[in-house]
């Protein structure tokens, strides 16, 4: 008889600041409260439901009344307008490739002219 346990983690989330619109740059800008005054550049921002809602590049303004410019990581255009957002501690950094290494493309011998060898 196999008995296995459950533990649910309960995380409470730290609200940030508001999602005020969409820049022309593509990116959003996050009016951030008292709570998001320690934001900085490489944040992850989640939803209340914890879906990730993007990367904070920049903090900009006023000390006493910053804003965040994020990279979105969705494409809910138009349902993310107004919604409230959340700390969800650093963006993980990108693994490097494996074949960073290898030469692309190409031929793996290269043919001078007048070599007559396969």
């Amino acid at each position: 008889m196999i008995i296995s346990e459950v533990h649910m983690v309960i995380i409470e989330l730290e609200e940030i600041g508001e999602v005020m619109h969409w820049a022309k740059s593509g990116r959003l800008i996050v009016k951030l409260g008292t709570a998001g005054l320690e934001t900085k550049g490489g944040d992850l921002l989640v939803d209340e439901n914890g879906k990730r809602v993007g990367k904070v590049l920049e903090v900009i303004g006023p000390t006493t009344a910053p804003y965040a410019s994020v990279m979105p990581h969705t494409d809910r255009t138009n349902k993310i307008t107004g919604i409230k957002v959340f700390s969800g501690g650093l963006s993980p950094k990108r693994r490097a490739s494996k074949h960073r290494d290898y030469k692309r493309g190409g031929f793996g011998r290269v043919r001078h002219l007048g070599d007559n060898r396969p």
